[in-house]
Formats: structure tokens, C-alpha cells, sequence
């Protein structure tokens, strides 16, 4: 599903990321996990083609990233379902518009049902129609995410999805990532949650990766 070969990226000339090779197999899940500034996030949008490698190649549903035109590009992000550590929206539009929104630029229907049953399952049916700049922090992440898979991704890509939410919270929201999976979407989850990742591996069976060094590896089983 996606593929990276000898991947290096850096800024301003500094490596971040090198020697990098590993594969997100279709119906996997993964967490990816490094301290700050070890370059989870800049792992996803190489994912999805928002960077491209210095060097190296990523592949995304058989395709090189590097090799793709503005429409090529277009149609990877229909198949992959991000959550960005800091949640934008449109102001101006309700929860359940922002939500939907996707479905809007792709001229699909909106199923109101399904779209309220979503808003129950991350536990915003009261707000669905409230502005986002009501929301909390956690509201809005828990929004962000049903945003993410409200287009039934082949692949879910999430930046720190539970890192505004209290405990109770993240637990449902694996729930849900869970099933998802279940259900045959593949899941990578950057994260600093090692609790989030033992809850996970309870339920799931998640291969976790290590950012370290520039490298990205398996990590052990103390996890």
C-alpha cells in the first residue's frame, strides 16, 4: 500500500530522516512513536505526498509520490484519511458541515443518518450543530477525526489524534480506530502514548515503529 525505499528528507540542508525503508501493508496497523522533533510527522506527509523524499522513493497504492500529477495527487488524498496534530476547520460552518465537508468537494451524497451515527460515535452529537470555535481542544480533534474517516479511507493517517483528550476519551477513539482496521482499513497512529499503544496491542494486532536516529525501526517488545 505504501512503500519506502532508502527515504531521506531533511530542512535546510539538515537530515532528518535517512536509510529509510519500510512497508504499511493494506489492513495493517501501525504506531509511530520518537520524541519530539524526531520527524513522525514529517513519516506522514511523505505518506500522503505533502513532502518528497531528498533522496529514496515512496510509493502510495503503486505509484511513486514523486511521480505524481496534480490529479495522481488528488486521488491519493481520497484514499488517505488524515488527522493533523492542529485541527483547522471553517469557521463559518457548523460541526456536521465541517465533518461532511469532504464528501462535499467529492460530490458525493450526504447520509445525514450516517453522518449523525459518526457524530455519536466520537461523542459530538450535541454539537454537531455548533461553530468550531465553540469546541474544546479534545472536541475538536474528536471532530478532525471524524472528518478523516468519513470518506471510508483505504488508509487512516493520524498525528498525535488523542493528545488533547482525557483518558476515557482515547480509549473510545481506539475503539474506533480498531474497528476501522477490523473492517480493513490500515491505521498509522504517531503517538506519544505508550499506555494508548499497550491498549491498542490488547485489542489489535499493531506493529509499533520507532523514530531514532534518523532510522525507523521495529520497536521491542517492552512496549
Amino acid at each position: 500500500m505504501i512503500a519506502f525505499e532508502n527515504v531521506a528528507y531533511g530542512y535546510g540542508g539538515s537530515p532528518l530522516l535517512s536509510g529509510v525503508t519500510q512497508t504499511l501493508a493494506p489492513g495493517s496497523f501501525h504506531f509511530l512513536t520518537g520524541p519530539s522533533g524526531a520527524g513522525k510527522t514529517t513519516f506522514l506527509k511523505l505518506c500522503y505526498g505533502e513532502l518528497l523524499p531528498v533522496s529514496g522513493q515512496v510509493t502510495s497504492f503503486g505509484k511513486a509520490t514523486g511521480t505524481m500529477d496534480r490529479d495522481d495527487t488528488a486521488r491519493l488524498r481520497r484514499r488517505i484519511g488524515v488527522v493533523h496534530q492542529d485541527c483547522q476547520f471553517l469557521d463559518h460552518l457548523s460541526v456536521q458541515d465541517n465533518v461532511a465537508l469532504p464528501l462535499d468537494v467529492a460530490r458525493r451524497r450526504v447520509d445525514m443518518s450516517e453522518l449523525a451515527e459518526l457524530l455519536a460515535w466520537v461523542g459530538l452529537s450535541r454539537h454537531g450543530g455548533a461553530l468550531p470555535p465553540s469546541l474544546s481542544g479534545g472536541e475538536r480533534q474528536r471532530a478532525a477525526l471524524a472528518r478523516a474517516v468519513i470518506m471510508s479511507p483505504d488508509m487512516l493517517l493520524a498525528d498525535e489524534p488523542t493528545g488533547n483528550l482525557d483518558w476515557d476519551m482515547s480509549l473510545k477513539l481506539l475503539t474506533l480506530l480498531v474497528e476501522l482496521n477490523k473492517m480493513g482499513t490500515s491505521i498509522l497512529v504517531a503517538t506519544h502514548d505508550l499506555n494508548l499503544i499497550r491498549a491498542a496491542k490488547a485489542q489489535v494486532s499493531a506493529r509499533v515503529l520507532r523514530i531514532a536516529g534518523g532510522r525507523v525501526q521495529a520497536a521491542g517488545a517492552e512496549l
